[in-house]
């Protein structure tokens, strides 16, 4: 079994060697591989303990997971994987380290355009890539994604890593909708409007718009809850209040979402205990922490969004299916540094 119910690792030979020689299945445990950050599930498995007896055992990885399963192989003793963003789940699935899992329980749970046809993995939430913008410079409350090409915004536009996965989400889904050369110009303008060359997280997006750096940004909607109620920083309540959320296409195709999800690893040594918590965290009381704790939208039909997600206000998802975000992510990506968007704006 994993040494300790949560642990941060990534991937080297020391690592490798220890996973594969150490015992994989244990009665009354599950072992989860996570790219999402422990205090944002430690609720859910202390809610699936408690009501299971079954102790969730937690490696965190912010790099590497999928080619730590191929190194540890038949004897890996990741039983479910969690991550976040559709491409992460496909690069799980297209590398072999997931198995197909049919159960009547979670399809039904979640819908069938928030789960892989083959079964190999299943969404549990979403969350929005939205606009954030200052509540003291920015008068307009409505936005598309290809206005923030406009020149208007020259100078006071910022955003993270042109790479990162949130972004190239975002960017493949405008592959999908408007093709590959009008998404070019359209990644020039954004890149030309920056006001600094991108870098650092969601927060840090709220962060420069609150110390005037820039007045709009591109960040995911959940990172405003979760700055909004963070006690132990109290900086972070000041940067999300400088802000207002703005629902990009809310008029038109909606604005563009992504998800959270879990998988049943390849060779789960405890694959009942994994099916167990997989069934757990698509249903109701799950659904309801994901909602309170983390801010995302719940998958779950029915299953209603925090209040503090309710304030930021309606949001009308893109129906485009994740299949075709993840067919356009490697164009997407060549664009990025095609255009030099991680330079920073042209003069």
């Amino acid at each position: 079994m994993l040494a300790s119910k949560t642990l941060i690792g990534s991937l080297s030979v020391a690592a490798a060697f220890l996973a594969l020689t150490a015992p994989a299945r244990a009665d009354g445990e599950v072992n989860i591989y996570s790219y999402r950050q422990p205090d944002l599930i430690q609720p859910l498995l202390d809610a699936f303990t408690k009501e299971t007896g079954i102790t969730a055992n937690v490696l965190f990885l912010d790099k590497g997971l999928v080619e730590r399963i191929q190194a540890e192989g038949a004897n890996s003793p990741a039983d479910v994987i969690l991550t976040v963003d559709i491409s992460r789940l496909t690069e799980a699935k297209d590398a072999g380290v997931t198995q197909p899992l049919v159960n009547e329980t979670i399809n039904k749970d979640i819908p069938a355009h928030f789960r892989d046809p083959d079964g190999n993995w299943f969404g549990l939430t979403t969350r929005g890539r939205v606009v954030y913008a200052s509540k003291e410079r920015v008068p307009q409350n409505e936005i598309t994604y290809e206005e923030l090409a406009d020149p208007k915004w020259k100078g006071k536009f910022c955003t993270r890593d042109g790479q990162h996965s949130y972004n190239i989400g975002l960017f493949a889904s405008m592959i999908a909708h408007h093709g590959e050369a009008e998404t070019e110009k359209w990644l020039t303008g954004i890149r030309d409007n920056l006001s600094k060359k991108p870098d650092g997280g969601d927060r840090d997006q709220a962060k420069a718009i609150f110390a005037g750096e820039c007045d709009i940004a591109l960040g995911n909607s959940y990172y405003v809850g979760l700055m909004l109620t963070n006690e132990k920083e109290p900086q972070q309540k000041e940067w999300a209040s400088a802000i207002k959320v703005l629902f990009p296409n809310a008029k038109d195709r909606g604005t563009h979402v992504n998800i959270s999800g879990m998988a049943l690893a390849k060779n789960a040594p405890n694959k009942e205990n994994a099916v167990k918590l997989m069934e757990f965290l698509s249903a109701g009381e799950a659904q309801k922490i994901y909602a309170e704790q983390v801010f995302e939208y719940p998958v779950l039909p029915g299953a209603e969004p925090s209040d503090v997600v309710k304030s930021f206000g309606t949001i009308k998802p893109d129906s485009l299916p994740l299949a075709e975000i993840a067919a356009n992510r490697k164009k997407a990506s060549e664009l990025v540094d095609k255009v030099g968007y991680n330079d920073g704006p042209q003069d």
